[in-house]
């Protein structure tokens, strides 16, 4: 465990959930440690009885912060957004935060779950249909919320938690091999943030655990 003064993340470089806390500690310039949980090596180290420790649902992210462990990706993005509000990440007018929770819940709860890696492995091989339907039925929603909702992003002019979710859950999309070109407003706003800074050093081929030729 860490103690109390610099954060330690507990994460994997290509796993999207460690992403989003990666882009807000990032976003609200937290200085951070990271100990890799390599998801496929040995069966997965997020199986050990050591890491069950940290989070005993045995995934990533875990974020050890202010003596405290945390799990589940937006409720660490929340705490950091309570705790250390500036620059913040949520919009003050009360309608605008709910269609913030509303798209960020879309996507971390609806679409990318169906893409997890102990999902995948029980779907065996059909498992690249099977994340290529779900990606694109939550994208075809997704879409149509975002023209309602963008400005710049997802939610007006200011990086919220929404997009923290968006920019992962298209390097999934990508991976996965699903056409983006039904999607321009999930493609425009995710080209604009790619070209932020927060968002470029927490990219998984920038990581201290990305093999070496995934790197940028």
């Amino acid at each position: 465990m860490a103690a109390l003064g610099k954060p330690l993340l507990y994460g994997y470089f290509r796993s999207s959930c460690t992403w989003r806390v990666r882009i807000a500690l990032a976003f609200k310039g937290i200085e951070y440690d990271q100990q890799a949980i390599n998801l496929v090596k040995d069966g997965g180290l997020q199986l050990s009885d050591e890491y069950k420790q940290v989070n005993p649902m045995q995934q990533v992210p875990a974020l050890h912060i202010d003596g405290v462990t945390l799990s589940q990706s937006l409720a660490i993005i929340e705490y950091l957004e309570e705790t250390r509000p500036n620059p913040p990440l949520f919009p003050r007018e009360p309608k605008k935060r709910a269609q913030v929770r509303m798209i960020s819940d879309q996507i971390a709860s609806g679409i990318q779950p169906l893409q997890n890696l102990c999902v995948l492995q029980k779907i065996g091989e059909t498992k690249q249909e099977w994340a290529k339907h779900f990606i694109t039925r939550g994208f075809q929603a997704l879409e149509k919320m975002l023209q309602i909702t963008s400005g710049s992003y997802c939610v007006g002019d200011e990086v919220t938690v929404a997009d923290l979710c968006l920019v992962p859950q298209v390097a999934n999309a990508v991976r996965f091999k699903v056409d983006l070109s039904p999607y321009p407003t999930i493609v425009r706003i995710n080209e604009s943030l790619l070209q932020m800074e927060a968002f470029q050093v927490s990219h998984p081929s920038r990581q201290p655990d990305t093999p070496e030729e995934l790197r940028a």
